[in-house]
């Protein structure tokens, strides 16, 4: 039996070779292939483990050897696979029979009395074997659901040692879980909208709460609906925090393929829970002012995954946006535009999916009284203008929209049921037009799904002109103009889809943000 098990690092971390020799000599566990202090303690909880669960620890020497040897071992997932290796190689050592073969990914922490505790990155490690051509794996039940979802890899669900040494040699134990059904494993209250599928609305996040503010609701339901990035500025108290937290309400389920890659990265991260199979939901992370750049970006020994990661397929929402750090803020660029965020440490290099959706809320000043009536603004010029230099030009160009806020007391509200019938509408068309949302349209794509008639094409000239529009901030207007269409149900873009487009793209110094 070939076992191995897996050191996490980044987003796709390596497999691991577990290897015991039983010798002659004074009884001792030796431990070989840069193990780190997790790993080496797993000689102590692993006999103890053993023989605990009813089986005899090898008199001889035991040596136990984890490959490739130029590579750091971290981590308690160590515990059962070293246990295991061990008591293999004593199996082999008393029988003369025939051993199948055959190769198994291990993954789990042991308890001293042999029962074992979930770990993370099963998923991830259950992808790895799979791509390596291991098809089996034994962890905790804790972790099944995880594994399980992994297509093509059968899962022993193992609550202790005993089970899982049980399951050594039996295939027969062993269950393959994942489908390709894009109806499985949604969350309990999932609503079915026109073949797109959306969470239970919770209470305390719907829409119905908002008081008025219809250009602002309007704008997050585009925003929802095609991915794009959006800026909402406005005094204190105005309502659009209490807005943008309402947003992940009307997003979609992810689909099987999104879910694929979210689940795993909260499974390294140890953010998943345990006996939960696919995060359906779409992530929406909120970090605090404070976050520093390793938090958002992702890092540490192990180059665990950042806010900007934990969102992938999700919303990232900065709320006060402008007291964030000006380096936390620029660093958003290149993810906005690539996707993905790229981590070097101690000489190696990992790559994170990184494709979120940011969403940002900001006051106009630091006092919050610039430009409302009846307030005085407490603020110079000077220190309004470093305020808004925080949005570089650079990062406001890739928000295809940017909406000042003001307080009403009155007005209608719309539910978030009604805003996700149209979000479906959308949603349905873009999949199956291009398979992906309009803001991630590349520019052939633009010029194939985005055309626009002479009249449409005159506007959009004359505002590039007038407003000195960036080739970014033209097919910004472009896609959310298509995004416009999609969700009145028209095929091709008209003017007035266009014109509402632009009216969300402001121009982007950091005071004309505020005076248009």
């Amino acid at each position: 039996m070939n076992i191995f098990s897996y050191s996490p690092f980044g987003y796709e971390g390596s497999l691991v070779t577990v290897e015991v020799d039983l010798r002659r000599g004074i009884p001792a566990v030796d431990i070989v292939g840069l193990a780190d202090g997790a790993v080496k303690e797993s000689r102590e909880r692993m006999r103890s483990a053993i023989r605990n669960s009813g089986f005899e620890f090898p008199l001889e020497r035991v040596l136990i050897s984890l490959s490739p040897a130029d590579l750091k071992k971290e981590g308690a997932g160590f515990d059962l696979p070293l246990a295991l290796a061990v008591l293999d190689a004593q199996k082999r050592a008393d029988s003369t029979e025939d051993f199948p073969d055959s190769s198994v990914l291990v993954m789990g922490e042991l308890e001293l009395s042999g029962q074992l505790r979930a770990v993370r990155g099963v998923h991830g490690a259950a992808a790895t074997a799979m791509a390596a051509g291991i098809n089996m794996c034994i962890v905790s039940s804790a972790n099944a659901d995880e594994a399980r979802e992994v297509p093509g890899m059968k899962v022993f669900a193992a609550d202790n040692l005993r089970n899982a040494f049980e399951a050594l040699y039996r295939e027969e134990l062993f269950v393959r879980g994942s489908t390709s059904d894009e109806t499985s494993q949604l969350p309990e209250g999932a609503v079915n909208i026109g073949g797109v599928y959306f969470p239970k609305i919770e209470r305390e996040k719907d829409f119905i709460d908002i008081i008025g503010q219809g250009r602002l609701v309007r704008a997050l339901q585009i925003a929802a609906a095609g991915g794009h990035n959006l800026l909402a500025y406005g005094p204190p108290g105005c309502g659009k925090t209490l807005a943008l937290q309402r947003f992940s309400s009307i997003l979609p389920l992810l689909t099987l393929q999104e879910a694929q890659s979210v689940t795993r990265i909260h499974s390294l991260a140890g953010l998943l829970a345990p006996h939960m199979s696919l995060m359906r939901v779409s992530p929406f992370r909120m970090p605090h002012q404070s976050a520093s750049l390793e938090g958002m970006c992702g890092g540490g020994i192990n180059c665990r995954p950042g806010e900007i990661s934990l969102a992938h397929n999700g919303t990232l929402f900065l709320d006060e946006a402008a007291e964030f750090r000006s380096s936390t803020l620029q660093m958003l660029r290149v993810p906005l535009e690539s996707g993905s965020i790229t981590l070097s440490r101690a000489g190696r290099t990992t790559v994170y999916p990184a494709r979120f959706q940011l969403l940002m809320a900001a006051n106009p000043c630091p006092c919050g009284n610039y430009g409302v009536p009846g307030r005085l603004c407490l603020c110079s010029a000077r220190s309004v203008e470093m305020y808004w230099k925080k949005f570089s030009g650079p990062l406001l160009d890739r928000v295809d929209i940017r909406i000042p806020v003001v307080s009403q007391e009155e007005g209608e509200s719309v539910s978030s049921e009604e805003l996700r019938k149209k979000i479906a509408v959308a949603v349905l068309v873009q999949r199956t037009r291009q398979g992906k949302k309009n803001v991630h349209l590349s520019p052939q794509e633009i010029l194939d799904f985005c055309p626009l008639d002479a009249a449409s094409s005159a506007f959009l000239e004359g505002e590039s002109n007038r407003r000195d529009f960036s080739q970014r901030a033209v097919s910004g207007c472009l896609k959310l103009a298509r995004t416009i269409a999609d969700l009145e149900g028209e095929k091709d873009i008209k003017l007035e889809h266009l014109k509402e487009a632009v009216s969300f793209r402001q121009d982007s110094g950091p005071l004309t943000v505020l005076e248009m």
